[in-house]
C-alpha cells in the first residue's frame, strides 16, 4: 500500500501568469501537498507575478532550462526509436499547437517536450494532471517518449467548437479540423479526461468527438480558507470608501472571449438611470479598444481598468454586482470566486457553466450572450434588490478546493487505498 508521502504527482500548466487554468492548477497544487502527497508544479511560459500564490509545500519546476540541439541529440543517440514518434508529435503537428501563442514554434514544441521527457524520467512521478491544449498534448507526448508507469489526466477547460472556430479564422479549416482530431485520438490515450463542467462535458463529446462515458466532470478547485482571507485584505481605492457609488466590477483578459465592449455598453445604460461606476480588473490585447469605447459611450470617467491585480477578492467583496459578460466559458472561475466574497451575481447564459454555477439563475440573473439591454436591466434590478451575501457564500462552498482534490485523488495509483 502507498502512502501519499512515497507518491509524487506533477501539475502541468503552460505558464503561471494568474488566469484561469494557472488559479485552478495552484489550487489543486495546495490541496494535495496538504493532504501529503510531493507536488512538481511544472510551467514553461515566464511566471509573471503569480508564483507568490503557490503554496511554498509545493515545488515549483521551470521547464524552460537552457536545452539546445546537443541535448536532443544525446537524447536520440539513447533512444533511436523515438526519432519517428519526436518528427510526428512536432514536425507535423498543426498550427494550433504553435498559432496564435507569441515565441511558439516547432523547436519551441520540441524542446520543451524534451525537458518534460526528462522530467519524467528522472522524477517518475505516479501522475501528471496537465491543463490547456498544448499542456495536454505534451504531457501525453512525453509520457509516450520516456516510457514508465506515469498516468497522464487531461483537463480541457473550455468550449471545443470555439478553439476550432478560433483557429480557422486564424489559420485554416483543414488544419483546425486536423488539429480538433489530433487532440481528440491524444485524449483517448489518456488515463482520465476531466471536464470543468457537464456543459463542457457534452460539447467536448459532441465535438471531439469522445464518448461521454471516458469523460469525468470534476468542478474546479476554486475557493478556499486563503480566498477568504484574501477577501477581507484592506483596498485603498477611494470608489470603495463609503458612501460612495455603487461599484459594477468585471475581471478576465480583456480580449474577445469575455465581450467587455457589452458590457461597458450595459454600464452606459445604467448611467442613464443611476449613478453607478464600473471597475474592470485584468490586460490584454483589447485595452486601447476598450477605453475608447467609453470615451465613445461618454462614461470613461466612470470607468477603471487597473490592469492585472494579485488579489482580486478584495474588490470582489467590496463590489456592489459582479458581471461576467462572456460568449463562452467552461466554468468561469471569477464567477465562483465572487459568489465565495458574498458579491452578487449577474452572468450571460452563455456555454458553459454559468447556468451550472447558479443553478438555472437561482443564484444570480442569466442574460442572453451579446444583448447590453438586458445585461442593463440584470444589473440595476440586482443593484435594487441584492440577494443576501450568506446564500451566495453558501453556494460558493460546493466549489471548494478539497472537495475537487478528494476527486482527483482517485485518479492517482493506490489512491484511494492512501
Amino acid at each position: 500500500m502507498m502512502t501519499p508521502k512515497s507518491v509524487t504527482v506533477a501539475l502541468l500548466v503552460g505558464n503561471l501568469s494568474g488566469g484561469g487554468q494557472s488559479t485552478v492548477q495552484a489550487n489543486l497544487a495546495g490541496a494535495l501537498a496538504r493532504l501529503g502527497y510531493r507536488v512538481d508544479l511544472l510551467f514553461f511560459h515566464s511566471p509573471g507575478p503569480y508564483p507568490e500564490r503557490v503554496p511554498t509545500a509545493v515545488d515549483v519546476v521551470d521547464l524552460r532550462t537552457e536545452c539546445g540541439w546537443w541535448h536532443l541529440c544525446c537524447f536520440l543517440a539513447v533512444n533511436p526509436t523515438s526519432l519517428t514518434l519526436l518528427i510526428w508529435h512536432v514536425l507535423v503537428t498543426p498550427r494550433l499547437l504553435v498559432r496564435p501563442y507569441p515565441g511558439a514554434s516547432r523547436m519551441w514544441i520540441m524542446l520543451r517536450l524534451l525537458m518534460l521527457v526528462r522530467y519524467v524520467r528522472q522524477s517518475q512521478p505516479a501522475v501528471i494532471y496537465a491543463t490547456g491544449d498544448r499542456a495536454n498534448l505534451l504531457a501525453l507526448w512525453a509520457r509516450r517518449l520516456a516510457g514508465g508507469g506515469t498516468h497522464v489526466v487531461v483537463n480541457h477547460q473550455n468550449i471545443m467548437a470555439e478553439h476550432l472556430r478560433i483557429n480557422t479564422e486564424r489559420t485554416s479549416a483543414w488544419r483546425a479540423w486536423f488539429a480538433l482530431r489530433l487532440m481528440s485520438r491524444a485524449f483517448l490515450r489518456a488515463d482520465a479526461i476531466v471536464s470543468p463542467s457537464d456543459g463542457v462535458r457534452d460539447e467536448m463529446s459532441r465535438t471531439a468527438p469522445i464518448p461521454r462515458k471516458r469523460i469525468t466532470t470534476i468542478y474546479n478547485p476554486v475557493v478556499s480558507r486563503e480566498l477568504w482571507e484574501l477577501a477581507q485584505a484592506p483596498l485603498d481605492d477611494p470608489w470603495f470608501r463609503p458612501g460612495a457609488p455603487a461599484v459594477i466590477l468585471g475581471t478576465g483578459r480583456l480580449v474577445d472571449q469575455k465581450d467587455f465592449p457589452t458590457l461597458l455598453r450595459a454600464f452606459a445604460r445604467v448611467r442613464r438611470q443611476r449613478t453607478a461606476r464600473l471597475v474592470i480588473l485584468g490586460e490584454g490585447e483589447h485595452r486601447s479598444d476598450l477605453e475608447a469605447l467609453a470615451a465613445e459611450l461618454d462614461v470613461a470617467k466612470d470607468v477603471a481598468l487597473p490592469g492585472f491585480v494579485s488579489n482580486p477578492f478584495a474588490w470582489m467583496s467590496r463590489a456592489s454586482v459582479f458581471a461576467l459578460s462572456s460568449k463562452w466559458e467552461g466554468l468561469p472561475t471569477v464567477l465562483i470566486e465572487a459568489m465565495a466574497c458574498g458579491c452578487p451575481v449577474v452572468s450571460t447564459d452563455c456555454p458553459s457553466g454559468p447556468a451550472e454555477i447558479l443553478a438555472g439563475g437561482k443564484y444570480g440573473r442569466l442574460v442572453p450572450v451579446g444583448d447590453d439591454a438586458a445585461l442593463a436591466a440584470a444589473l440595476i434590478a440586482t443593484l435594487n434588490n441584492p440577494p443576501p451575501r450568506e446564500r451566495l457564500i453558501a453556494r460558493g462552498r460546493w466549489f471548494t478546493v478539497e472537495r475537487a482534490a478528494g476527486r482527483y485523488v482517485e485518479f492517482i495509483p493506490g489512491g484511494l487505498d492512501t
